[in-house]
């Protein structure tokens, strides 16, 4: 549409850029030598594509255009042809007129029209031209031989005829036509070579009716028709092809515009120009005698030299292939406006034709000083404007060019009156980066490094507060910290880098999100990092129960010259009125979210939130909590930033760099709903360019070269008939409790959980739905085959489930069949917690069973070399931190990681999104 719309003559003047809701298509069905057209209106829905078409009233189109304000002036002067007949048996008032949407004179104003289709399929397209008849003439040795072409199987006004399965011709037969055809009849005439003379003395007299095509040229001296020098250079007729551009080659012999005819000149000869029959270059015969401006003309044309000046357009425009007879439709926009681009480059070598002269021009924008900006100081913001100043001095503001960008999605901008401006692949991949980066709102100060970068080689305004900025981050950039000298740790190479980086972010004043794969000492980088600043004030740490007293461990272990308190206990009040420098306070999210007014009191010199996704809900109370929590510098640890949607990373950097990611809305609408639902990878790199200062994510298998190999299988698990039956039984009756829902959405939701989790839990054990059924598990056998194998191989394991209960059934298992093991779930007491772990590490134990949510994270359990996981959970990334427990440093035997997932159940769909979801967190 966005070629069409201004290609339609009936569009002139109205406001750019407007897309019309209705189009008037016409269906074209043929029978025998002729064809009707069916008016269709169309209309544009909420998914961007045209309806199938309504039949229009051809006598409304006929008394009154007007009443359909979408009709081109194309669309209103085919209307006007119609053919109308009176019925002979009404009169007065009540006299039947019946309207009839054919004839020649509709043909002539149909010609060129993009919107034509054909009947019996709909979605093709078709293109009419108008031909005219010729006169052939080949000379052979003796004789010469006279022929119609093409040669029409019914002489009528008009013959039309379809030529390819898009495209059709027609050609008007005047009467002389007609009696020349029927002299010359379907075999043509042979002329002896004696009777030459006579034959050219009749060419003469001839080409004023039809074009003639000779191998012999008029050398009669009565002969009247002017002898002119051929003209073969290329023409390029181009009109608008579905959404994009159809480009015919053609040679014009009679438009001599750049040489003088062989004759004499005078008046009537010069207007000739532009004129005269179109040949496909190096294709038919020479000599061509033709009627142009209502004066017979004969030229020789130069068969090679036309074909060698066309075969430039092809080395010039890659898109249009050398083999296709001079006939290139384009339908994509971009390609056909590349294409035309590379078009007007040829400048003089070439003629570029338009349907009713140009319609579009391609501008181009050279150089990238063109673009000039400016960034003004708008209290803690900075506002972005600019303009681009193009070549013929035309000025487009930097909004109204961001604003034209977001309808034209490719590099070529749609501007008024059919002109289009033709950015290079860098300026447009820049403007696109500086609209997201300004989210339609002032640019954040944190954005200066990227804005610098995307406005090199442009004409940059700015002030002094832009350039502290700048200095500020380059200074950054450049510091060089000493890991302190009270750190009681070798630090590995690339836990150097990520101390530096921290501090770095720091000295800037840029929150940071440290996104190391699980196991990489983000706790030790972190404590690094704090001995830098704990001397000009306290710190806070928040973090999930069970990893609270791994910090107060490694705290005392690596860190000693930190005073550590756990706010869990003691006078609570108290430890926040007296925490001051070299102070560190541990909290858990659950303490935070009890105590939310009291610490958010505290002005925090430094916050760090391990285990970060455990407040990625911004609707939370625990998120809310974290925002109100004050501090002069905020970092985040996660090994998963991103679990199941970009929502999740947005409310992170709201607690580290509130603002940078703009307001949630803005954030769904340019990242978010593009990304994840369209799979925009353009979005997807605007959106890592805006946070890649902001997080480092290292993976165990590109920085620790010594761990051991981690291998993964998936055990599918087929049911037993029995529970087959009861599983389908369940999934049958939950649907039927799914379609009588009729509470509100909310409740509805919750309520087709319920029924997604009942279904989770059959496929675990039959028992975990209805306990008092005596059926066996086929996951469990499965499980049991596991364990003997590993047994047997000395091997240990650690068994997550998400489900408690089928811990429970395990853990009846593994007492009956003697098999050592530890245990922790959610309700297991902290202290009771240290002690199995410890435990198990001293080699107490087999299996360690483990609840998935209580015991994936925090937990280093190295002595076992087998993870096996008894059911999926919903994100893949909550199981990887489950079986880092295992594969983490420490680990020197490789590790193998079991899921058992039963066969054509919905534990089948969860896995499918597990891709889904990895794929969207490793591209940001």
């Amino acid at each position: 549409q966005a070629i069409n719309q201004p290609e339609h003559p009936g569009n002139k003047g109205t406001e750019q850029n407007t897309v019309k809701q209705s189009r008037l298509t016409w269906r074209v069905k043929f029978y025998g030598n002729d064809c009707v057209l069916e008016p269709r209106e169309q209309v544009l829905g909420k998914n961007n594509k045209w309806s199938s078409g309504r039949a229009v009233s051809l006598q409304r189109l006929y008394e009154d255009t007007d009443d359909y304000d979408y009709l081109t002036d194309q669309d209103k002067k085919m209307c006007r042809q119609f053919e109308t007949e009176v019925d002979s048996y009404s009169y007065g008032r009540h006299q039947k007129v019946y309207y009839t949407a054919s004839g020649l004179a509709l043909l002539k104003k149909a010609v060129g029209h993009p919107l034509l289709f054909l009947s019996n399929t709909p979605g093709q397209s078709l293109e009419l031209t108008q031909d005219e008849v010729k006169l052939e003439i080949q000379s052979n040795k003796n004789q010469f031989t006279v022929r119609i072409s093409p040669f029409p199987e019914q002489v009528d006004k008009y013959i039309i005829t379809k030529t390819d399965v898009n495209k059709a011709q027609f050609i008007e037969l005047s009467s002389q036509h007609q009696r020349i055809i029927e002299i010359v009849g379907s075999t043509g005439l042979t002329v002896p070579a004696k009777a030459k003379q006579q034959l050219l003395d009749t060419i003469s007299a001839i080409a004023p009716l039809m074009t003639i095509h000779s191998d012999i040229a008029a050398e009669s001296a009565s002969d009247s028709a002017k002898r002119v020098k051929a003209n073969p250079k290329p023409q390029v007729h181009i009109q608008p092809w579905d959404e994009g551009l159809l480009f015919d080659c053609y040679t014009q012999p009679f438009s001599n515009s750049f040489s003088k005819p062989e004759s004499a000149i005078d008046s009537k000869l010069q207007s000739i120009v532009g004129q005269g029959p179109l040949f496909r270059p190096g294709h038919g015969h020479a000599i061509i005698l033709s009627e142009v401006n209502g004066m017979a003309c004969q030229t020789r044309r130069d068969l090679d030299r036309e074909k060698e000046l066309a075969d430039r357009i092809p080395r010039q425009c890659p898109l249009l292939d050398e083999h296709s007879d001079w006939h290139w439709p384009l339908s994509d926009t971009e390609d056909a406006l590349e294409t035309l681009l590379q078009l007007q480059s040829l400048d003089d070598k070439i003629m570029i034709k338009w349907p009713e002269g140009e319609k579009l021009k391609v501008k181009r924008q050279n150089h990238m000083k063109q673009m000039q900006v400016s960034l003004k100081k708008k209290k803690d913001w900075f506002e972005l404007d600019g303009q681009l100043k193009l070549d013929d001095g035309q000025i487009i503001a930097l909004q109204n060019l961001f604003d034209l960008m977001q309808m034209s999605p490719g590099r070529f901008i749609q501007l008024k009156n059919g002109e289009f401006l033709a950015l290079t692949d860098e300026l447009k991949r820049r403007l696109s980066s500086l609209q997201f980066a300004a989210n339609k709102n002032p640019l954040h100060s944190l954005n200066a490094p990227l804005i610098d970068e995307l406005t090199d080689g442009m004409s940059v305004k700015s002030g002094k507060h832009w350039q502290a900025l700048l200095q500020r981050a380059e200074q950054a950039r450049l510091y060089e910290p000493e890991i302190p000298s009270t750190l009681q740790a070798q630090l590995r190479d690339y836990q150097i880098d990520g101390f530096k980086w921290l501090a770095r972010l720091a000295h800037w004043g840029a929150g940071a999100c440290l996104a190391d794969d699980m196991g990489l000492g983000k706790t030790l980088q972190a404590l690094a990092f704090i001995l830098t600043r704990a001397a000009q004030g306290p710190t806070l740490i928040i973090a999930p129960t069970s990893v609270c007293f791994n910090w107060i461990d490694e705290i005392h272990r690596f860190t000693p010259t930190l005073q550590v308190q756990y706010f869990a206990s003691g006078d609570r009040q108290k430890i926040l009125d007296e925490a001051g420098a070299m102070d560190i306070i541990i909290c858990s999210y659950g303490l935070l979210q009890a105590n939310a007014q009291m610490l958010s009191e505290v002005k925090w010199h430094t916050i760090i939130a391990d285990e970060a996704q455990a407040f990625k809900n911004a609707l939370t109370k625990r998120s809310k909590a974290m925002m109100a929590l004050q501090g002069d510098y905020k970092m985040i640890l996660t090994g998963t930033p991103v679990e199941n949607h970009l929502g999740e990373l947005w409310n992170l950097f709201r607690f580290i760099n509130p603002g940078l990611l703009g307001s949630l809305e803005s954030f769904n609408k340019q990242f978010a709903s593009p990304i994840e639902n369209n799979h925009d990878k353009e979005a997807s790199n605007r959106l890592k360019n805006l946070i890649k200062p902001f997080i480092l994510r290292r993976m165990k298998s590109d920085v620790l070269t010594e761990l051991p190999s981690r291998t993964e299988i998936t055990v599918h698990v087929d049911l037993s008939n029995d529970e087959i039956a009861f599983y389908e039984a369940l999934r049958r009756k939950a649907v039927e409790r799914i379609a009588e829902i009729e509470d509100g959405p909310g409740q509805k939701r919750i309520k087709i959980l319920a029924e997604i989790m009942r279904l989770r839990r059959a496929c675990c054990h039959p028992k975990l739905v209805m306990p008092e059924l005596d059926l066996s598990s086929a996951k469990l056998k499965a499980f049991a085959e596991i364990v003997e194998e590993l047994k047997e191989n000395r091997h240990k394991a650690l068994v997550f489930s998400q489900f408690v209960g089928h811990l429970q059934i395990i853990r009846e298992f593994l007492d009956e069949q003697k098999i050592s093991y530890q245990y922790l779930d959610g309700s297991t007491p902290q202290k009771q917690r240290k002690t199995a772990v410890d435990a198990f590490q001293a080699g107490q134990g087999d299996i360690f069973l483990i609840s998935l949510k209580a015991g994936g994270s925090g937990l280093n359990l190295t002595a076992a070399d087998y993870v096996i996981h008894m059911d999926p959970w919903w994100n893949p990334a909550v199981e990887d931190q489950a079986s880092d427990r295992a594969h983490r440093i420490g680990q020197t035997r490789p590790v193998t990681i079991y899921r058992l997932i039963t066969r054509n159940t919905i534990e089948n769909k969860i896995v499918q999104l597990h891709q889904q979801k990895r794929e969207l967190a490793n591209n940001l």
